[in-house]
């Protein structure tokens, strides 16, 4: 073990401190005066002393490069390596002489074994050292550009990092961290909004959830040869909205009491594990954005089935169910089919409600929804609105309760009740979807009420085994109406037709092995399209600053206040100076957005009259 001796000079952390403690109990003076204990490893002898003060060590200047020329190959001590690049031994020159040796630029070793690097060596240190510097300058004007919000394209490489923060791609931030911001995506996202580097109205939570925005591009096989029952001559009617692009069922009245539900026969061409399936399963379900629409089948699925109503005559897996007088179903028949299809708005289809066959449809709906609310349904009537981008403009179309859109709700929960019955019959393993009854205390009346009655409802489950829906008022509920949207639908329909042509069943394991997999993936589709919709509201505001319109009182805390915006399809919390009742009416005027937390700020406008239900 080195003994060190009273007032000699170390190195402790690379900085020099003065022994004032010698062996066995080393105590060392740093240059700010404090007193340390060390072990004798911690430190470095530098000069044998006597040194009295450490501050008084002076600054040495020599002729480092040509010493290490002189040096080429040979080993020597400090006090060498002092006095051939200071010309003497002192406690001053010897600290100079170790930080030659610190500075890992020239030489390299301990006191005792200094030797100095090779030509090569130096220079590939030189140009390290160089491209830092020009790393650090770089960087240092860069964040001076972000300061004055003057980035240019020469300031890609660095805002790279920016946006992986904000796709949710990277967990750490160099440049937030810089310019001490909080580390997460919403600051990312503002930072880049801030800088011009993205568009306000561009949509980061695809991206940022990694769902995919193209259409899949699996192989699909033609339509295949095979006996379909020709039902063309029943008037068939697809009811969606307008925009609707890919219909997929469709509704005929073949008699006062007997009902055909028509939906794209999407397993004939949609095999269990093909490509096709793989990729379904993969994604779960159709992604709508306001700004456009990710399919869950290839396009192909759409041509090939000539999805109802774009061809004179489609392909349909096809249900005809028998209702008795009170909407109670009593039969139902699966077949293959033709049909012959048209397409109406529910618009359209409500400006013909009076007329047949959809007097017809409509006494059937109106008859099911009584059946089920005997059976404990329960209805929740809330304002929605469907967010969409149209030619550049951000519209909200308010979701309309009309008797047109009942009779398709009413007419795909019957389909679904009566496919669950005939599964069970037929041993048949499906999905079922089940929900806990909710035990529902006295509520408000009004929105109030029904924004109470969301919040009380139990989730829904999928199980091997039917069991009730209690939202829907049914024993027994399955979903088969979207085949070409809905993974689940999907399923069933392979299920529903490999039993029509006795082939081999998925088992129940199976079935909900394969959905397990997706509503993993739904449930992070549902969210992206929750944060898009809130996106583009919250973008929609931005651009409307003057904004202005009515809420209602939905839930109270004292002053605080949550409220609905029917118009925007938006809830908002509100502070007022008096408690108000539930279910009131409140003008109210925008104060502010901010699009990277997707939050906007009303308050009430004092100047308008507050109404009270």
């Amino acid at each position: 073990m080195m003994t060190f001796l009273k007032h000699s000079l170390v190195a402790y952390k690379n900085r020099p401190a003065l022994i004032i403690e010698d062996n066995p109990d080393l105590q060392i003076k740093l240059e700010d005066g404090k007193i340390q204990k060390v072990r004798s490893k911690d430190i470095i002898l530098i000069h044998p002393g006597p040194v009295l003060n450490i501050t008084h060590l002076e600054p040495q200047t020599g002729d480092t490069e040509t010493v290490w020329e002189l040096l080429s190959d040979n080993t020597v001590t400090i006090r060498e390596l002092a006095e051939l690049a200071f010309g003497k031994f002192t406690p001053s020159t010897a600290w100079g002489a170790w930080q030659l040796v610190c500075d890992n630029l020239y030489f390299q070793g301990m006191p005792d074994c200094i030797t100095a690097y090779s030509r090569e060596e130096v220079s590939r240190k030189r140009e390290t050292r160089q491209l830092k510097a020009s790393q650090k300058i770089a960087w240092t004007e860069f964040l001076a550009r972000v300061a004055n919000r003057q980035v240019t394209s020469e300031d890609d490489h660095f805002l790279a990092e920016v946006e992986s923060m904000a796709l949710g791609k990277a967990n750490e931030c160099r440049v937030l961290h810089e310019l001490g911001r909080s580390q997460n995506p919403q600051n990312a996202h503002s930072l880049l909004l801030e800088l011009g580097r993205w568009n306000n109205r561009f949509n980061p939570y695809p991206k940022r959830f990694g769902v995919p925005l193209s259409a899949p591009v699996s192989d699909l096989p033609e339509l295949p040869k095979e006996d379909r029952v020709d039902l063309t001559h029943l008037p068939a009617f697809a009811i969606d909205n307008a925009w609707t692009i890919d219909p997929d069922d469709a509704l005929s009245l073949e008699e006062p009491n007997r009902l055909w539900v028509h939906v794209a026969d999407v397993a004939v061409l949609v095999l269990p594990d093909s490509p096709a399936d793989l990729e379904a399963r993969n994604r779960a379900a159709n992604l709508y954005l306001p700004e456009m629409t990710v399919p869950m089948l290839p396009t192909k699925a759409s041509k090939r089935l000539a999805l109802l109503g774009m061809d004179d005559i489609s392909p349909a897996l096809s249900f005809g169910i028998n209702l008795d007088s009170e909407g109670g179903i009593i039969g139902v028949e699966i077949v293959p089919s033709w049909i012959r299809v048209s397409r109406l708005s529910y618009e359209q289809a409500e400006d013909m409600i009076n007329s047949l066959p959809f007097e017809g449809l409509l006494r059937l709906a109106q008859n099911n929804e009584a059946r089920r609310k005997r059976n404990g349904a329960v209805n929740i009537e809330l304002p929605e609105v469907d967010v969409r981008l149209e030619d550049g403009k951000i519209i909200f179309h308010p979701v309309r309760s009309l008797r047109s859109q009942a009779i398709v709700e009413e007419a795909m929960l019957m389909v679904g009740e009566a496919v669950a019955n005939y599964a069970l019959r037929e041993r048949i393993p499906l999905a079922f979807s089940t929900q806990e009854a909710t035990q529902i205390p006295a509520l408000p009346d009004g929105l109030a009420g029904m924004y109470a009655l969301r919040r009380l409802m139990k989730p829904g489950q999928l199980k091997s085994v039917p069991a009730r829906h209690a939202g829907l008022g049914l024993d027994m509920y399955t979903q088969v109406t979207s085949p070409i949207r809905r993974y689940q639908d999907l399923i069933a329909h392979q299920q529903l037709r490999a039993h029509i042509r006795g082939q081999d069943l998925l088992t129940s394991e199976e079935v909900l092995l394969r959905l397990g997999t997706a509503e993993a993936v739904m449930n992070t589709m549902r969210q992206v399209e929750r944060l898009s919709n809130r996106h583009w509201t919250i973008v929609y505001l931005s651009e409307t600053p003057q904004w202005h319109g009515e809420g209602v009182i939905v839930e109270t805390d004292g002053r605080r206040s949550t409220v609905l915006i029917p118009d925007i399809g938006l809830e908002t919390h509100l502070h007022y100076q008096r408690s108000l009742p539930l279910n009131t009416r409140v003008p109210i005027i925008l104060e502010g957005s901010n699009i990277s937390e997707l939050s906007a700020f009303f308050r009430i406008d004092d100047e308008q009259s507050v109404i009270s239900n």
